[in-house]
């Protein structure tokens, strides 16, 4: 009894202080870490000319148009080279949200630091104007998945005499910090706002300092600002990594008990028609997706990310094979031979160019970098035009007494006369080869020998 006056004394003050307390772990927005696309939803890549190369953003629609080839996924870049977060607010209605995005990925900051060391004044216009692209992105109806600039290289500057006579000092020690600064405010305004986040800066520094351990000269960024194939799939691979998309394509798994009866368990698609007889296995698979394979300008990011063992592993394992090796057909095309022990352990076929599903795959590739070299560029290139526009109305209006400035804004006007048409053009061309992709990237059922050759 003496302890109940303590208790409801504590009790009372809990109830009276409960509303002074900061809100709890449950009462803030859970963030986003993934990207839950269905069909026809749409992705939009907002950025500068690092987004206007049309590379990490074309792996990353590689990736979907091969892993979920039953869903039409759309996908519009609205990268513009030069672009501070204020350009992309002067196009946003057209450029952004007439596309109905679902999810806005935004890849801005190289160019609002203005490749100076760190400046308050620098830092807080590029805060509030990137806080407007937000609340632009959410009044959208769509969700933000901000992602930290990329690295300014230095080192591919000081590998260039003529370009490191021209570059201040104060650049190259100091600028690739200052991204790192802006991408840490990124993260925490992703963070309190229930955002998507995904990291781009640590991973190229990461593996670019980690390759210079046995080359010095290593470079993802030749320019020191723009990646490359190799520094674009880094980023590619950055998105999907960071927003936990699907990792393995397909897992089969055969045994054969001593009396010879063949039994399948698959993950990623189905097996029919399981023969096993004269040495000699045979199956129909029907898989539900295909490897993600890239054009070869990005080879080297395959193999220093080992891409495709973890992001497209094609795993096949056959337990109980007589003794020897083994040649695998699919589709009566022989794609390699192995051993018994081998296949007993695994094989792993996802970059196997010989495989036709590989061949499948590497087609679709094909066909979104023609989409992305073509009409999709093309489209950008018209967003230049009005960005540098924009610009100088901007700078007419705070000087309109310069003839100068005059003249030059009535030559662009008449550069952008009709942009809506062409723009509409370039939509409609690069749809007709997306239609293409969506034509060529589900996969049949496959026919796989498996034939005791020694």
């Amino acid at each position: 009894m003496k302890q109940f006056p303590r208790l409801f004394l504590m009790m009372l003050m809990a109830a009276l202080f409960a509303p002074c307390l900061p809100a709890m772990a449950d009462e803030l927005p859970a963030p986003v870490t993934k990207l839950d696309l269905q069909d026809g939803d749409t992705l939009v890549f907002l950025g500068d000319s690092i987004t206007h190369q049309c590379l990490y953003t074309q792996y990353v629609e590689d990736y979907f148009y091969t892993r979920y080839p039953k869903l039409h996924i759309k996908f519009h870049n609205a990268g513009v080279g030069g672009a501070k977060a204020l350009d992309a607010l002067a196009r946003f209605d057209r450029d952004v949200a007439a596309y109905k995005p679902k999810y806005v990925t935004v890849l801005l900051g190289m160019n609002d630091g203005r490749y100076v060391p760190y400046n308050e004044e620098i830092f807080q216009t590029y805060r509030k104007d990137m806080q407007e692209v937000v609340q632009r992105i959410r009044d959208a109806g769509a969700t933000p998945i901000l992602m930290t600039p990329t690295m300014f290289d230095s080192r591919a500057v000081r590998l260039n005499p003529k370009r490191l006579e021209a570059t201040p000092a104060e650049r190259l020690e100091l600028y690739n910090s200052v991204l790192a600064y802006y991408g840490t405010w990124l993260r925490e305004i992703a963070v309190k706002n229930g955002d998507g986040f995904v990291d781009m800066w640590s991973p190229l520094n990461n593996l670019t300092l980690q390759q210079r351990d046995t080359d010095p000269n290593f470079t993802m960024i030749p320019d020191a600002v723009h990646p490359g194939p190799a520094g674009q799939l880094v980023m590619a691979y950055a998105i999907l990594s960071d927003m936990n998309a699907k990792k393995g394509v397909s897992n089969i798994n055969i045994n054969i008990n001593p009396k010879g009866k063949a039994k399948a368990k698959a993950a990623g698609g189905e097996v029919a028609n399981l023969e096993f007889a004269d040495d000699t296995l045979s199956f129909e698979w029907t898989a539900n997706s295909l490897p993600w394979v890239l054009p070869s300008d990005a080879e080297v990011a395959v193999k220093l990310l080992k891409l495709g063992h973890r992001m497209s592993r094609e795993a096949l394992a056959v337990h109980g094979l007589p003794p020897g090796k083994y040649e695998l057909s699919i589709d009566g095309e022989v794609v390699g031979s192995y051993r018994s022990q081998g296949l007993a352990r695994h094989i792993e076929l996802q970059a196997n160019d010989k495989t036709p599903q590989y061949q499948q795959a590497l087609n679709v590739a094909m066909l979104n970098k023609k989409r992305n070299e073509g009409p999709v560029r093309s489209l950008r290139g018209e967003w230049s035009k009005f960005q540098q526009l924009d610009r100088q109305q901007r700078a007419l209006k705070a000087d309109p007494d310069n003839e100068k400035l005059a003249k030059l804004v009535a030559g662009i006007e008449a550069k952008v006369a009709g942009m809506e048409e062409r723009v509409v053009a370039h939509e409609k061309a690069a749809q007709e080869i997306e239609e293409q992709i969506f034509a060529a990237n589900v996969p049949p059922t496959r026919k796989y020998v498996l034939k005791r050759v020694k």
